[in-house]
Parts: C-alpha cells; structure tokens; sequence
C-alpha cells in the first residue's frame, strides 16, 4: 500500500531541481558585466549598494529576467583555505538586488577544472557537494550572521553563526577548522532553484524579510548589514570568499564586506501559526512475553510565531510534539566520568537557539523534557541581545513524578567596541519546594586582532531534600590566531556542587588547564603539500578541592599533534600521548574486595597509572560518489571499570555514498576495546555499526531506513592491579567498618546485543509544513550479531501532520 503512494507522490513532484538541458541557456554571459556595477573582492570594493527594484521574478535557476541585468555584482574571489590570500581558481559572481519585500541573489559559478558535485538530497544534508554560502549580518556588527546555502540544485541549507571564541589549534582533527562553522539547526523559509550549465551552475535565491531580523534602519541612509559569500569547490578541496579573509584574525565575519543603503524593507505582518497533528502507538515487552501497546489517538497542538518588531520574535507553543524524528546515535562512553552529549533536535526550541548560548553551556534544552507550553522572546535592540524561554514541563520530568518542573532561562549579551561583548544569564527551574538556580557574567574581548580572551564567573544555588548548597564556576581562556603561529590556552574550574539544572556539563568538582601552542606551515599554489601544522599541549586536571587547597595534580598529559591538508583535499595526521592518570577516590567508593574468609575490605587502587599511547587520522576528499574518514588509536591507557593500565583499541569510521543524485548511503563504524595487560584478557568492548540509507524521491520527498547495532559487554571485575581479588558494589551502613555480605553485590559480567531499526517516510515543502510516517523497533539479540532469536523489547509507530501558515 505504501509503495504505490510513494511512486504517486514521486510522479506529482517530478524533481524540479533536476539538472537542466547543457544546451539550454544560461542567463547573462560575461560581456554583461561591463555594464554592471561591479564589486571585485580582491580589490577591497567590498561596500555595495544593490539597486532596490519594484520587479519579481520567477526563482527557476534561470537568470535571464530584466532585473539581473541591473544588478550590483561580486567578482575576483580569494581562496581562504587551505591556503589563504591567493586568487580563487574557478570563477565565482554573484548579483544581488532586493526589493520591497525580500532580497534576491543569484549565482553563477564556473568549474573549470573539476566536474561539479551536486545530489538531490534533503534539506542541511549538502556537505559533500559544491555549493555557496551566504552569510548575511542584519544587524552589521560583525558578531553574528544568518546563514544561507545552496548546492548547484538549489537545495537549501540554513543556520546562524555567532561566533563565540577562535578556534586555531590542533585538537584531535587532521583539517583543523580555522573559522567557526553555522550552526544548522534553525531552518528559515526561503526560496531557491538552481541547475547545471556547462562549465558550472547557476542558482537564483530569494530571502524574504519576514524571514529575517533585522536592525531598525535610518530612514534617509537606510540599512547597512554585512556580507560574505563563501563558495566550496569539492574537487579540489578549496574554500573561497569574496571579501578576502585572513586566518590571522579572531573574526570571520568581521572580514565581510558590506550592502549599504538598503530602504524601504517591508516585513509587513510577520505571523506564524503551525498547527499539529501527531498519534503515536508505542509497545512494550511485559514481563510475561506480551506487549502492552498504549496510544494511538490524536494529539493536537501547535506553535505561533509573532515577529514583535523588526528584531524581537515572541514563541509560544502548546501541547507540542517534541518526539525526533531521527533517534541519537550511539555512543560508547570510554571515561566513566564525562557525560554524554546530545545535540537538540526539536524545531521549537531551534528558533534563536544560538541567542542562548554561553561559555560552559549553562543554558540546554534537552533538560525540557516534555513541556505543556513554552513561550520564547528572541531578537536583538541597540547593540544588545535578548533571549528569555519559559517552559512548564510535564510531570512525569519531575524526580517526584508529580509536580511540573518550570523553567525560566534568560540571555543578555551587549555589544562592547568593534568586536568585544559582555553578557549575562539566569537560570531557574523550580520543581515543588525544590529549585535550581544559576547566575552567570561572562565576556568575550577581542584585542591585537588575533587575540581573544574569555572569562566567565557564576554561581549556582540548589535546595534539594531540605538542604541549599552554593556553588561556584569560573573560566578564563587566551586564544592567538595567528596565520603562522598561535596559542590556545584555558584555566577553568568548577566545584563539586556546582549544579547545572538547566545546562549540560560533561564532569563536575574539577579544575582543568591547558597550554597548546601551534605552527603552520604552507605550500605553494599547487604544492601536494598545501598545508602542515603541528602542535604540543600541555593538559592538567586537578580535584576542584585539591585545588583550592593548594593540593597536587590528578591527570598530567602531553599531546604531540601533526596535521597535513594535502592537495586534492587529503587530510592525514597522527599523534603521540604521554599521560599520567591519578586514583580518584570519589569513583570507586562503592567498590570493595571480598577477602578469602567472606569478608570485605575496602578497594584503594594503584595511586597513579602511565600511559602513551598513539593515534591516525584519515580523511578522503569529497569525491562526487564517496567520501570516508578514519580515525584509529592504540596503546597503554587506563581500564576505567578496574582501576589498573590496560591497553586501549579504539577505531571510528565513516563511509559516505552517493551512487545516484537520489541515493546516499552513510556507513558508521565505532569500536573500543580494553584488555587487560597481565594476561591480554578483554575488559570491556563496545561495537557499534550503524547504517543509514536515505532515497530522495523529489526535493521535498525521501524515504529514510536506518539499522543499528549496539554490543556492550564487561567482563566479570577483579583488583586487576594489586590482589586479583573480586570487586563487589556495597552499601555501608550509617558506622559500620565494613559492609555486611547481604549489602554487596558481584560485579559479574554483563552483555547487552541491541538492534535498532527506524524507517521513515517524510515530505517536507517548507520548515514546519511536514508529513511524516515512521516506525521504530528495538530488538535484543540472543548473541553478538547473532541476529537469531530476536526479542523484541518495544517499538512505535508515529504520524505527524503540520502546516505553516504565513499570515
């Protein structure tokens, strides 16, 4: 039944984006740049004045109508990377004019030395093909950009971008980032076409004001906002911008170029209203073998959205459904005392999410379980940014289940100098007597150019099971962007009852410091080795306590780093590990060891335990019908579940392919294990394949499968270090010595085969105008990939219908 829909659908949305007729035409040809006004970045014509045009025009990636003759053009790109300030190798215009009510682009972009990358993917999904991106400052401060992309299709890919900090270094990447890159979780409705011509592409681009916030502009002069256009070039790796923009600098967007003179902009009324849909039918496997199936009626809600003025949006939503519609993929958790992390995914919360953000993220969605209602106040007045979000989440996020956790979450950041800023920001939640509550300043100054420095100071108060504890956190960081040489370096703590209620952080009581200076070397144009970069840091983390007290240091590590970006858009690097890993007594202090005789006594561990350990790194470039990574690490690191060295095998890869312009298949592959080194016996190892299968149907229509597959398994545990004796988990009783045998348990070994499956069907024309159709299963396997026996634990079947009415 569902198969014969899907090809109905596929024949009435005949992929409009599919590539046109080489011989077809091809818009205004060179010679019409003579009578254009042209803006070529090389030369630093970096202010443009678009005409402003009573005229519309059909966004069919065909720029042959009138207007595009009249209007302003950016030329002569420069290549930032991999290496930057050289003349980009492939021609790149872009004309822009706006009208009363929307501003339009449209692009033309010559390959003359590579054939052009393009799929017919779904939306954000863009990153292995040729594209340009537009990033567009609307309140021209030189902080923030709304982000606007395209692949030679037009498909679209959108996001902001503020920039918080520099991020020069080395880390753990073979093609370190040297700018900031947009965060791609808001979407904006906007309207894109784009199609293959020979030698290249063409797209036509219209942004409508209503999408967009924008400062409240001279009458006379009108608007200024800032403009960088960055274009990708797959087959050889390269990035270029218009405005050329320099790696010794602690701001991108800061290099942009300028539209002046805007007038007139209209948004008119700018109100959104989304109403939903959703039924879900979920199961779950009972203890006697049945399934317990609930659900299954409709459930209606919606949001509104209010552009208040030109830079504020007021939220509000109401009975949401907050369910994703792509399940997390799997970790594997390798050091028991950092958290997990997972991205926000649910539209509401998307819109202006990056108003929220703050060093040490003490502002996370995903703590909102399930909210009744919500409302969100976002935007930005004089040189000053507001976010506020309120939410009453349901009850069953409650630790009691019975009271309704409300949430108050406020961001205040204020522009200070060129590029400097300061801010501040309040966190409540408030669950029956109990509460949480955090107070944040924080700042960000630039300086010299290239150099940045962060701090940050705040506060926490909690009242939990008629006690009230305050906590502090603090952070100070020193970062130098310089083209050839520079430095990251961090000194930050935070104490052990310090307690993010409404944020997310990885591991608390530490203080943690680190030193890395970094070099760069570059090739010539057209070297094989475009770019080397090599690096040291020096990392120490201490007991927060210890700390304050003058006490000595836990972990000591020393990381060497070498990085290459080879011509062609090879990536290769590798590193070595000296570290040093200190008894932490807060982790073990449920673990003890049953003695010959039945008795017990506690497990202390070996104070302090070495380790060296290397690590490859493999990047392949974006060819048009794959790509792939690899990262791979061996050597002498820490058994975590026994205290004692161990040898540590990690791998993570990645398979991306496109056969068709229709088809993407992505392979991950995660594997880590640890054997212990007395005997080679395996500790503890995690497997997790994962398969994902995506087939556009038409631009707006795919169908998605994907297959997971998660092997978790732990030996039995043993004082590996010392006595060889069993480890037992204990309860002591309030002044007992040691613990009675009934209040212990055997940390045994334990195994977990998991398979995952999703399957969804989705037709998306617009953000928030949706039809999806899924179905979720988690089955467990009798053995390791086994796939026999298969017990299904519970699964899901879920519709969700909504539409976008603009007003």
């Amino acid at each position: 039944m569902l198969l014969p829909l899907l090809l109905t659908l596929q024949a009435a949305l005949a992929a409009p984006a599919a590539p046109a007729d080489p011989s077809g035409p091809a818009g205004p040809g060179p010679d019409s740049l003579l009578a254009l006004a042209v803006h070529r970045g090389r030369a630093r014509e970096l202010d443009v004045r678009p005409p402003r045009e009573e005229a519309e025009v059909v966004i069919d990636g065909v720029l042959d109508e009138a207007v595009w003759g009249r209007a302003a053009v950016l030329a002569d790109f420069t290549q930032f990377a991999p290496v930057d300030g050289v003349p980009a190798r492939d021609t790149t215009e872009v004309r822009v004019w706006y009208g009363p009510t929307a501003i339009y682009f449209g692009i033309r972009a010559r390959e003359a030395h590579g054939a052009v990358h393009a799929t017919l993917a779904d939306r954000d999904r863009i990153g292995a093909d040729d594209g340009v991106q537009l990033y567009l400052g609307t309140f021209n401060d030189g902080r923030q950009a709304t982000v606007f992309g395209v692949n030679p299709f037009g498909v679209q890919m959108d996001g902001a971008l503020v920039e918080t900090g520099s991020v020069g270094g080395v880390g753990w990447g073979v093609n370190p980032n040297d700018r900031l890159q947009p965060d791609l979780s808001p979407d904006y409705t906007w309207q894109s076409k784009g199609r293959l011509v020979p030698g290249g592409y063409e797209v036509e681009i219209r942004v409508p004001f209503k999408s967009l916030r924008f400062q409240r502009g001279d009458a006379e002069r009108g608007q200024t906002w800032t403009l960088q256009v960055v274009r990708r070039v797959q087959h050889s790796g390269a990035e270029d911008t218009w405005a050329p923009a320099r790696r010794a600098s602690a701001s991108f967007l800061a290099q942009s170029g300028r539209l002046v003179g805007l007038s007139g902009l209209h948004r008119g009324l700018v109100v959104d209203v989304n109403p939903e849909v959703t039924s879900n039918r979920t199961g779950r496997r009972l203890d006697d073998g049945t399934y317990d199936y609930t659900g299954g009626r409709p459930d209606v809600g919606g949001n509104v959205r209010w552009g208040v003025t030109n830079d504020l949006t007021l939220n509000g939503t109401v009975n949401p459904d907050f369910s994703q519609v792509e399940s997390d993929a799997g970790q594997l958790a390798f050091d028991p005392r950092q958290a997990l992390f997972f991205d926000e995914k649910r539209p509401f919360f998307l819109d202006g999410i990056e108003q929220f953000a703050t060093p040490n993220q003490l502002i996370y969605t995903r703590r909102i379980v399930q909210p009744l209602a919500a409302a969100k106040l976002t935007g930005k007045v004089a040189g000053t940014s507001l976010a506020l979000l309120s939410a009453v989440d349901d009850d069953a996020a409650s630790s009691t289940g019975a009271d309704r956790p409300v949430y108050n979450l406020l961001r205040v950041q204020k522009d200070v100098g060129g590029q400097s800023r300061v801010g501040i920001a309040y966190t409540d939640r408030i669950e029956g007597g109990a509460y949480n509550r955090v107070a944040d300043v924080d700042a960000r100054l630039v300086f010299g150019r290239i150099y940045t420095a962060t701090v940050q100071l705040a506060g926490s108060r909690t009242r939990a099971d008629g006690r009230t504890v305050t906590a502090p956190l603090w952070m100070a960081r020193l970062d130098a962007t310089g083209r050839t040489l520079g430095l990251r370096s961090l000194l930050a703590g935070v104490d052990d009852d310090f307690v993010a209620g409404s944020g997310f952080l990885s591991r608390t009581g530490i203080v943690h410091s680190y030193l890395n200076p970094y070099a760069t070397h570059y090739g010539r144009p057209g070297a094989f080795l475009e770019r080397l970069r090599g690096g040291i840091t020096v990392d120490g983390i201490w007991q927060y306590e210890r700390f304050i007290h003058g006490g000595g240091i836990q972990d000591r590590k020393l990381h060497f780093d070498l990085a290459a970006q080879l011509r062609g858009g090879w990536g290769v690097g590798g590193g070595y590990f000296v570290e040093s890993f200190g008894y932490d007594e807060a982790l073990y202090a449920g673990y003890w060891l049953r003695q010959a005789d039945g008795t017990f006594t506690k497990f202390t561990g070996q104070p302090r335990i070495p380790n060296g350990e290397f690590y490859l790194q493999v990047n392949t470039p974006q060819y048009k019908w794959i790509d792939a990574n690899a990262f791979f690490l061996y050597g002498h690191d820490e058994n975590f579940a026994e205290w004692a060295s161990g040898e540590l095998w990690l791998l993570q890869g990645a398979v991306n392919l496109r056969p068709t312009d229709k088809l993407r298949v992505g392979v991950t592959y995660d594997w880590q294990q640890v054997n212990r080194r007395t005997d080679g016996s395996t500790v503890s190892l995690g497997r997790i394949p994962r398969l994902k299968l995506e087939y556009q149907l038409a631009r707006p229509l795919f169908v998605r499968l994907i297959g997971e597959y998660q092997q978790v398994e732990r030996d039995s545990l043993r004082d590996e270090s010392r006595s060889g004796l069993p480890i037992y988990t204990c309860r002591v009783a309030g002044g007992a010595a040691a613990p009675a045998p009934a209040d212990c348990t055997r940390e045994g070994a334990r195994a977990t085969h998991l398979f995952h499956g999703d399957a969804l069907v989705a037709y998306q024309p617009t953000p928030g105008t949706v039809v999806f159709a899924g179905y979720g299963s988690s089955m467990l396997d009798a053995g390791a990939f086994a796939f026999r026996d298969l017990r299904r634990t519970n699964d899901g079947v879920f519709v969700k219908l909504s539409y976008l009415f603009r007003l």
